[in-house]
């Protein structure tokens, strides 16, 4: 098996030669872009297996280049790691709807960006159990077409919102914290900014609508899916 390909779409030269430099030591292939619309048209020609995306880009927001690539059929699935120096919650929020997988605010460690491209590259490489539909509560979930159901509304998840829920609806009731949440369904075996885990809640109650409300915040430890 070849090498996984990284596409970087950043516009500071040195961070991007930095970011190159330190994947290549880890054995990845790197493609780079310096705007917009360069790193859409690299995403389509390079089809990369992740791509590093900055928020802040000239030619095209990066907002608008992770939207482009989520409606593009041959690399919709393919995992986005925002890159920014906006940090605040409303900036996350806009970059998960638009379909990032994750949010990385500069500025950050290189050492903890590798460890979260590899685990993003692993739980990417996990096949998706197929041919199943599971009653859960007022949910149907539907894993052949990766779909969650409420009532008679198909709801269409990400990648990252469809693990996160079918985590929590494997065990009713059961809680778990928010490095729990980053440990199974992102795959981050150390104490990440949990930050993520609660936008990506947010996002997901909206998604469910009325049904979302039973995604339950358990105060000062994390979340759980309760009964009807």
């Amino acid at each position: 098996m070849g090498a996984k390909t990284i596409l970087i779409i950043e516009d500071d030269k040195d961070l991007a030669e930095l970011l190159a430099y330190n994947l290549k030591n880890e054995g990845y292939h790197t493609v780079t872009a310096a705007d917009g619309v360069a790193g859409l048209e690299a995403a389509r020609s390079a089809s990369p297996d992740l791509v590093l995306l900055d928020l802040m880009l000239p030619g095209m927001q990066g907002t608008d280049v992770c939207k482009l690539i989520r409606q593009d059929a041959k690399i919709a699935g393919t995992p986005v790691i925002m890159l920014t120096a906006k940090c605040e919650e409303i900036d996350q929020v806009v970059g998960f709807e638009l379909g990032a997988d994750d949010y990385v605010a500069k500025p950050f460690s290189i050492r903890i960006l590798l460890l979260r491209i590899k685990a993003m590259l692993l739980r990417a490489s996990v096949p998706r159990e197929t041919g199943k539909v599971n009653k859960v509560g007022p949910f149907t979930i539907d894993t052949d077409r990766h779909l969650v159901i409420v009532g008679n509304r198909e709801i269409e998840l990400t990648p990252m919102e469809y693990n996160l829920f079918l985590t929590l609806s494997e065990n009713i009731g059961k809680v778990h914290s928010r490095e729990q949440l980053l440990r199974n369904v992102w795959g981050y075996n150390y104490t990440g900014d949990t930050r993520t885990v609660n936008t990506y809640i947010t996002k997901l109650r909206a998604k469910l609508g009325s049904a979302g409300d039973l995604i339950k915040t358990v105060r000062g430890f994390g979340y759980k899916l309760a009964e009807q």
